[in-house]
Order: structure tokens, then sequence, then C-alpha cells
């Protein structure tokens, strides 16, 4: 074999050993693992304020949380964090997996120990102010009732759009593809790549790329996909009938009656996102009850500071652009809308 072809090829395998070296390395530093939910009193974080709030403009769960706060009129230092939808992979970044292994928002510290999971946080703020009550009801009984639609309400598990009959929550994700695929289109490939390197969930970053590479007409067209939305909208719809009957039933304004409870703060998110998505008409707005429910909840001041106070720009054009698809007959046949 002539020298120089032999010179090429042993460059060139030095070339990737050394990538491969670096791509070790950054990934040992880059360590990603569940954490468990609640207070983490054995971790202690950096911290300049007494609550400080690690969150992203369109994440779910960070809606609740900041809700939760408005409500209680806890002052906290929010830092932002990206997610790939609204830019970059920052939550696997190394400084911010030192606040959270797991690569999720939001993250609530208190004091600099983290609290995860929004539904733990939530009931952890209520627990720490003074005027608990404010979103606890003091009876027993009706207590009950708004921890077990705040579970409902919440999302459980890694992969929510595998189970959307478990709770509300968990029908969102599947409804909130299209969002997902109109933004995500405006991603530079390499910064969604970075997820199949780095993140801990590697279909979420799979599923990604593969909207990235298909674009919102052609992703909405995908069999798969008809499939997930289809069922997250069935799935929905009925969680919306509990709810429908849960109103009823307390005699609103309220899932448990006259107090507004962090159970509503957990549905106020998801008909955000409803709202986000373009499905309110189709579920919301020929049903009266869930109607004079929504427009209850928009009128709290905690929905323009912790939901509308944060909209994000990729998410307000995908909205326009998936309202603009239905009014051009260019939706898919088989998706409802």
């Amino acid at each position: 074999m002539p020298d120089a072809i032999v010179f090429v090829l042993s460059g060139g395998a030095l070339c990737l050993a050394v990538l491969l070296a670096v791509y070790l390395r950054e990934r040992a530093l880059r360590k990603t693992q569940a954490m468990p939910a609640g207070l983490q009193t054995h971790i202690s974080l950096p911290h300049q304020a007494e609550w400080t709030l690690y969150h992203n403009p369109f994440s779910l769960c960070s809606k609740k949380i900041r809700v939760c706060l408005a409500e209680y009129e806890v002052d906290y230092q929010g830092v932002i964090i990206d997610l790939i939808e609204t830019g970059k992979y920052q939550n696997i970044s190394r400084d911010f997996l030192r606040v959270n292994p797991g690569a999720t928002v939001p993250v609530l510290l208190h004091n600099g120990h983290p609290v995860y999971e929004s539904h733990e946080q939530v009931s952890y703020v209520a627990e720490q102010v003074d005027a608990s009550w404010l979103l606890v009801p003091k009876d027993p009984v009706v207590r009950e009732c708004m921890r077990e639609w705040l579970h409902k309400s919440s999302l459980i598990g890694d992969d929510p759009i595998a189970a959307p009959e478990a709770t509300a929550g968990n029908a969102v994700p599947g409804l909130t593809i299209p969002i997902f695929a109109s933004m995500v289109a405006k991603i530079p490939a390499l910064k969604i790549f970075e997820g199949l390197l780095f993140h801990r969930i590697k279909q979420r970053a799979v599923f990604f790329f593969m909207m990235k590479l298909a674009g919102l007409s052609k992703t909405m067209t995908l069999r798969p996909v008809d499939r997930i939305i289809n069922r997250s909208h069935q799935a929905m719809t009925a969680h919306l009938d509990d709810l429908e009957q849960q109103l009823i039933s307390s005699r609103g304004p309220w899932i448990c009656g006259t107090q507004f409870t962090l159970a509503d703060v957990g549905m106020m998110v998801i008909f955000d996102r409803l709202r986000e998505g373009d499905w309110l008409q189709l579920l919301v707005h020929n049903r009266p009850v869930l109607e004079a429910y929504w427009f209850a909840l928009r009128r709290r001041p905690s929905y323009q500071q912790g939901c509308l106070a944060f909209e994000h720009p990729h998410v307000s054009a995908a909205t326009a652009e998936l309202v603009g698809l239905k009014q051009a007959q260019r939706w898919p046949a088989g998706i409802p809308h």
C-alpha cells in the first residue's frame, strides 16, 4: 500500500480516535439519571434567594409551578432554561445537570435544596407558606378531592404519550405534537442531534429529529402520529367528560366547589396548552360548563402572571401556523380539528 494512502488512513483513524475521546469525556461530564420526586434535603446548590425556579416558558409543568407561586404571591428568582423546542438543549448542559441530573424542568430550589416534579413542587410550596389554606382546603374530604384532581392533571412517567388514559396531563403531549413539529422545524438539525448524544430519553430526541426532517405538514400525515393524536384526543375527551361531571357535582365554579385549589392550578395549564394547540373549539367551546370554567380560569391574575406573561414567540408562531392550516383546509382528514 502506498505510503500516502497509509498516512491518510492513519490520520483518519487518529481523528476518529480523538473525536471519540472528546465525546466520551463530554458524556462523562453530562451524566444523566432519573431523580426522585420531592424535596432533596441532601442536595445543596448555590442560590441567592430563598426561592429559585429553573423553568421554561413553554413547559407545561413550568406553567403549573409559576401559577402556583403567583397565587401564593411568592417572590422567586427565575432562571429560564431552554428546551430544544424553544431553541437548544440547555437542559442537558453541564451547568443545568448539576441542578437536575434528570435533565427536566422545572426545578424549584428552596434555600438551595431542589424539589423535583411539579406536582410535588406545588404541594411543597403550599406546605411552606403561611396561607396554605388559600389553595389547599381545610376540610379533609374536599382536600382529598383536590389531591385526586391534582394527580389527574399531572404528567406521570417518562413517556406519558404511551399512557394518555392515565391522566389529563398525560393526554396533553400527544395533542402537542403539531406544536412540537412546527417549532422544531425552525431549529437547526445539529442542535437536535445533540439530544441523540446526551439526552437521557433517546426516543424523545429521535422523535424530534424525525419531525425536523419531515416538517409539519408531512409529520401530520404519518400513521404513527395520526394514531398518537387520535388516541390522545379520545383520552382527553374522556378526561374532560369527568371534569365536566365534577364541576356539575361540586356546583363550581371550581373543581372542588367554591374554593380555587391546586387542582384548578393543574387544570388551568392544561386548558392553556389546549389553547396553544388550537384544540379549544373541538374540546371545550361546545360544552357550556367547561367554557364557563375556562372563562373563570382566564380571569385569575395568576393566569396572566404564570402563563401569558411567558408566551414564547416560537409557540405563538406555531399556534398561528396550525390555525392557518385548518383555515386553508390543509389539515389531515384523519386527525380531529
